[in-house]
C-alpha cells in the first residue's frame, strides 16, 4: 500500500507555500456573504480548477460546509479522471492524501466496504496525478479542521453504479459528499452562460440524464449524486454559477463552474429548508416588492403592478404570505393569504399594500410613519388538517414555536403565525387567542371545529445591510 498520496497540483493551482495558501483560501470564504439561515449541506458540487479561476465559486459551497466543523468527520470525495483511462470508480491504495497544509488520512474501512462493490476497484494510477480531488482538500481543511477522506475518482460508469456506491457510504450527520466538477470548456461568453444555464436546470431538477458530456467533465459523479438525491428526497440549491470570465481570464475561451448545496429533508422539513433558501436568495427581493407596493399605494390607493418577467423563477410560482408592520413593539398591521393561490412576488405586493391599509384593526398607515416601521414576511407551507377528537386532544398536538395555526367553526376564521407563540407560549392561552381573534367566545367549542397547522420561514427588513433603504421615500 502506498503510504502517502502526495500534491500533483501544489504550486500550479493553488500555491505551495501553506501560510499563503490558508490565507487564500480564508479570503475566498470571507468574501462569501454570510447566510445564516442557511441548512448546512449534506452534499456539495463545487468546481476544481486553478484557485484563480475557480475559487470563488469553490468558495460559496465551501462556506456553507464551514457551520459542520466539529460535526463532519468524513467527506465522500467524488471527481472525474482527467489524466488516466479507467472502467468505474478508483480507489486509492493510499494510507493518507497530502497537501501543504497537512495530512489526510483515507477511511481504509469505508474504502474496503467500497471495494466490494464490482464497479469499484483499487488503482492508485487513477489518483497519483489527478487533480479533480486535491483541489478540494485545502477548502475542507480550512473549512472543517480535521477528518477522514473516502477519495474516489469516476471514470467510465454509470450514474446508477455511482448511486451504488453514495448509497453504501451515505452515513449521517458525520458524513458530507463532496462531488468535483468543471462546467463547459472553452466557449466564448455567452454561449457557455446557455450551456451552463442549462446544467443549473438539470441540477436542480435532479434529473442527472439532461447532463450531456459537454456541460460537466464531471457529469457522471453528478449523476449519481442527483439520482440519490432525487431517491432520498434532499432539496437542492443553487449557490453560485460563473465562468473564468468572470473571475480571472478572458471571454472568448472560457471555462463554466458552479457550486450547489443538496439538503436532506421531507415533509415540513423539506418545505423549511427549501424556503430558507429562497429567502436566502430573494428574500430581499421580497421585502423590497412590499414595501415598493406600499409606497405606490401611498400615491395611488392600489397595490404595485409587479411584472413577472423581472423576477426568478421561483418568486414566480405560487405562494403564501404574511406581511407584517410593526412601530417599536407594537403591531401596525398584518395581512396575508392563508393558501398559494398567485404567484409569491406578487402576493408579497398585494399582502404589503393591504398590511398597510386595509388591516380593519388599524386606520391607513400615512408616509410620515413610514421611518419607523418595520417590515418582514413570512412564506407559509401548505396547511395540513389536524384530527382531534375533542380540544383537549388538538391542544396536545400543537407543536409550541414551529406551528402556525388556522381554525375555523360557523364561518369564522383565523390564523396565528408560528412567531405569535413567542408571545403567547402555552397552548390553552395561543388557542384562546386565536379563538378570539376569529371571533369567538374564548371557551368555544363545537363539533364542527376544524383546525390546521403549517410551519414558515421569515425574514425582517431587520436583517437586511441597510434596513432604512427599504422604505425608499422616507428620507
Amino acid at each position: 500500500m502506498v503510504a502517502v498520496r502526495r500534491p500533483a497540483v501544489a504550486g500550479a493551482f493553488y500555491p505551495s507555500d501553506p501560510a499563503e495558501l490558508e490565507s487564500v483560501v480564508r479570503r475566498y470564504l470571507s468574501e462569501v456573504p454570510s447566510t445564516p439561515r442557511a441548512v448546512p449541506p449534506k452534499a456539495i458540487i463545487a468546481p476544481h480548477a486553478g484557485y484563480v479561476y475557480s475559487g470563488p465559486v469553490a468558495a460559496t459551497a465551501y462556506a456553507r460546509v464551514a457551520p459542520l466543523k466539529g460535526r463532519v468527520r468524513r467527506i465522500i470525495l467524488l471527481g472525474p479522471s482527467h489524466r488516466v483511462p479507467l472502467r468505474g470508480l478508483a480507489a486509492s491504495e493510499a494510507g493518507s492524501y497530502e497537501t501543504p497544509l497537512g495530512r489526510v488520512p483515507i477511511d481504509r474501512d469505508a474504502v474496503a466496504a467500497a471495494l466490494k462493490l464490482p464497479q469499484v476497484k483499487a488503482f492508485e494510477a487513477g489518483h497519483t496525478a489527478e487533480h479533480s480531488l486535491e483541489v478540494h482538500l485545502p477548502f475542507l481543511q480550512v473549512a472543517l479542521g480535521d477528518f477522514s477522506l473516502v477519495p474516489l475518482v469516476v471514470g467510465d460508469a454509470s450514474a446508477a453504479e455511482v448511486a451504488e456506491v453514495l448509497d453504501l457510504l451515505w452515513g449521517g450527520d458525520e458524513t458530507l459528499i463532496v462531488v468535483s466538477s468543471d462546467l463547459s470548456h472553452y466557449l466564448d461568453y455567452e454561449a457557455c452562460r446557455q450551456l451552463d444555464a442549462a446544467t443549473t436546470r438539470a441540477v436542480e431538477s435532479l434529473d442527472g440524464k439532461a447532463l450531456g458530456r459537454e456541460q460537466a467533465c464531471g457529469r457522471i459523479p453528478i449523476a449519481g449524486l442527483l439520482l440519490s438525491a432525487r431517491r432520498r428526497g434532499l432539496v437542492v440549491a443553487t449557490l453560485d454559477v460563473r465562468n473564468s470570465g468572470d473571475t480571472a481570464g478572458p471571454r472568448d475561451r472560457v471555462v463554466g463552474y458552479g457550486s450547489w448545496a443538496f439538503v436532506e429533508a421531507g415533509g415540513e422539513a423539506a418545505f423549511e429548508a427549501r424556503t430558507r433558501e429562497l429567502l436566502v436568495r430573494h428574500g430581499p427581493t421580497l421585502l423590497h416588492v412590499a414595501a415598493a407596493s406600499i409606497e405606490h399605494g401611498l400615491g395611488s390607493g392600489r397595490p404595485l403592478p409587479v411584472a413577472l418577467a423581472d423576477h426568478a423563477p421561483e418568486l414566480r410560482e405560487d405562494g403564501a404570505s404574511f406581511v407584517t408592520l410593526k412601530k417599536g413593539d407594537r403591531l401596525r398591521g398584518c395581512i396575508g393569504s392563508f393558501a398559494a393561490r398567485r404567484p409569491l412576488v406578487v402576493d408579497a405586493a398585494e399582502n404589503g399594500f393591504a398590511a398597510a391599509f386595509r388591516d380593519p384593526r388599524f386606520r391607513p398607515l400615512t408616509r410620515g410613519e413610514l421611518p419607523d416601521v418595520a417590515l418582514s414576511i413570512s412564506v407559509l407551507s401548505p396547511a395540513r388538517p389536524l384530527r382531534f377528537a375533542d380540544q383537549a386532544d388538538l391542544l396536545a398536538q400543537l407543536r409550541p414555536g414551529r406551528d402556525g395555526l388556522i381554525i375555523e367553526d360557523d364561518h369564522k376564521r383565523a390564523l396565528f403565525l408560528p412567531v405569535v407563540w413567542e408571545q403567547i407560549p402555552e397552548p390553552a392561552l395561543f388557542l384562546e387567542h386565536l379563538k378570539a381573534k376569529a371571533g369567538m367566545a374564548r371557551d368555544h367549542w363545537s363539533p364542527r371545529f376544524q383546525a390546521w397547522r403549517f410551519v414558515a420561514e421569515e425574514i425582517y427588513a431587520a436583517d437586511l445591510p441597510d434596513p432604512g433603504a427599504i422604505w425608499t421615500g422616507a428620507g
